[in-house]
């Protein structure tokens, strides 16, 4: 069952860029517990730097993706569109099982094991077209308790 968003996944050219909005000038608070310290955490799948910013008292982080490049997918999105909204992820209690009743009821899957379409089953992390998820890349997270 899908129980809260989890995160918003958000493009930023550098964690200062990043920082500067987030932090500096809307007041939120980065997210320690989350983000290793100092340079974020790596996700070599996409060649970019994660960081997570915590939103008000509430559950809800902020996930900054910062990439190294502009080879990787959100290096490409980053060049194409610039920095913004990159994916929206919702905690769930079962991804594996979430993912499954999507797919039934007409979200695309992103394979991400072969770079194509498909099913994941197990896959702890699905993520969902745009297209057929109202025009938002669409992630699944297990639950988290923070």
């Amino acid at each position: 069952m899908l129980v809260r968003i989890d995160h918003i996944g958000v493009i930023a050219n550098t964690w200062d860029d990043a920082g500067n909005v987030l932090l500096e000038k809307m007041g939120l608070e980065l997210d320690s517990g989350r983000t290793k310290l100092p340079d974020g955490n790596y996700f070599a799948p996409e060649n970019t730097d994660i960081f997570f910013v915590k939103v008000a008292l509430g559950e809800t982080r902020i996930e900054v993706l910062i990439p190294r490049d502009d080879a990787s997918g959100i290096g490409r999105r980053l060049k194409k569109y610039g920095p913004g909204l990159h994916h929206i992820g919702y905690a769930s209690t079962d991804p594996a099982e979430d993912a499954k009743i999507l797919r039934e009821r007409g979200l695309d899957q992103i394979d991400l094991t072969s770079g194509g379409r498909g099913d994941m089953p197990g896959s702890e992390t699905p993520f969902f077209f745009p297209k057929s998820a109202g025009g938002i890349l669409t992630e699944l997270v297990p639950v988290r308790e923070d």
